[in-house]
């Protein structure tokens, strides 16, 4: 629902009126609904975090791996620290409840909750003392597993911006997936990353035609299309690969690339400059896709027929050919992410490999609110959140956490950080409508 309203300007006879935009106000329900939930959070931290702390400060280490100028390890209060940063959430949450943040203003609150909160945790699990908790290694990981799940989430926004939503962004990886182990063990790995974007491609023109031409009910289309992904890429795997891995199933992996002074900086060097291409070709394809969708002319009318396709064709614009094009662009984005999986990581496909990362891809879609920035920082919350399990599996904590809850992390993150946002966000107007040329 729109935060905004327009207020009319009372002006004297002959004036010209003049209209402003103004914000309306949030609900005092929902005012002290936020502002509580902050307060729980807040008290989780200091009282929890802190009551159960270990006796000992905290040791952060920011360096990476292949980083070229180090940062000294260094040490904070434990106790005192998480009690700060639960201090600090707390009085965020009593200025909510008692006069409340802007729209914009509580964006950002949101994200100093929740960057004080990940503090105070990862403070919480090193005040054992044992060893230093790896935040450079940590942020690693989280940009390694993010990568699939920002580029599927990518690939979901080119289509869905042209109103037909792709839930087949699973089968669009897992076929990119195992197209990239393929045929990077026959030939190369970079024709490896080739057969995945066609071969992601393909799918896409799969989904567009029967969603687009035959008006198939795009969700349920969605589904049969992963069913289909799942079935035959594991009946090929065990007809081929399984039979001779070693000329089928054994890429070359590719290799991260160092850039020359930007890889040196501190912390964020080895964290954004020493990565593999597909790494770099995500940062390239996000930055396109949100300069051009909101600078450009193609931007212009992919937003246009998201939204009101009737009137984009009564302006001129091709309404079908535009989505035929545009979800075969995003199955292309799918496939590269399919083959971050395999020629970008393990070097080997298997079945069901994506284990429901198209669909953790497509919940930061929503999350990400249908923007090209959103889905980015949500795939990277969600990426966090797998990198944090392997993180804590790893340090002695003052409490011991199950092995099996931390294997649920990414999924928790994922149905908490959706639910959050049920009736809250919107998707394009069009999207999932079918259109007939009348």
């Amino acid at each position: 629902m729109s935060q905004h309203s327009v207020e009319q300007v009372e002006v004297a006879p002959g004036e010209v009126v003049t209209q402003r935009l103004v914000e309306v106000p949030m609900s005092p329900s929902r005012r002290i609904g936020i502002g509580a939930a902050i307060v729980v959070v807040g008290l989780v931290t200091a009282v929890l975090l802190g009551k159960s702390a270990g006796s000992s400060s905290t040791k952060f280490d920011l360096n990476g791996s292949g980083a070229g100028i180090t940062v000294p390890t260094f040490s904070v209060p434990g106790t005192g620290l998480i009690i700060a940063c639960g201090i600090v959430i707390i009085a965020l949450g009593a200025v909510q409840i008692v006069r409340g943040f802007g729209k914009r203003a509580l964006r950002f609150v949101g994200i100093a909750v929740a960057l004080l909160f990940i503090v105070a945790f990862l403070t919480w699990a090193g005040t054992e003392g044992k060893q230093s908790v790896q935040v450079g290694s940590l942020l690693q990981q989280t940009l390694f597993l993010a990568t699939p799940l920002i580029l599927g989430s990518m690939a979901g926004l080119m289509c869905e911006k042209t109103g037909v939503i792709n839930v087949a962004i699973e089968g669009q990886m897992l076929f990119g997936a195992f197209a990239g182990a393929l045929f990077g063990t026959i030939a190369s790995n970079w024709f490896g990353l080739l057969a995945a974007v066609v071969i992601g491609g393909l799918a896409g023109a799969l989904l567009a035609v029967f969603a687009i031409k035959f008006t198939v009910n795009q969700v349920i289309l969605g589904v049969v299309i992963n069913a289909f992904a799942l079935g035959l890429t594991g009946y090929l795997y065990d007809a081929v690969m399984a039979n001779d891995a070693t000329s089928t199933n054994q890429p070359s992996v590719f290799n991260p690339i160092k850039i020359p002074l930007l890889g040196d900086i501190p912390v964020i060097g080895s964290l954004l400059f020493n990565q593999t291409i597909i790494t770099y070709l995500m940062y390239v394809i996000v930055i396109v896709i949100d300069v051009m969708l909101l600078r450009s002319r193609w931007g212009l009318r992919t937003r246009a027929v998201g939204e009101h396709p009737k009137a984009a064709d009564t302006v001129g614009i091709n309404v079908l050919r535009l989505r035929y094009r545009n979800v075969i662009l995003g199955g292309c984005i799918a496939g590269l992410a399919g083959a971050a999986l395999t020629i970008g990581s393990v070097g080997q496909f298997n079945k069901n490999m994506t284990s429901g990362q198209g669909f953790i891809a497509l919940a930061a879609l929503i999350f990400g609110r249908w923007t090209p920035r959103g889905a980015l920082g949500a795939s990277i919350f969600f990426g966090f959140a797998s990198a944090l399990q392997t993180a804590l599996s790893l340090l002695a904590t003052p409490v011991k956490i199950d092995s099996n809850l931390l294997q649920m992390l990414p999924y928790l993150a994922t149905i908490f950080a959706v639910a959050g946002l049920v009736g809250r966000v919107r998707a394009p107007a069009a999207d999932g409508e079918p259109y007939v040329k009348g």
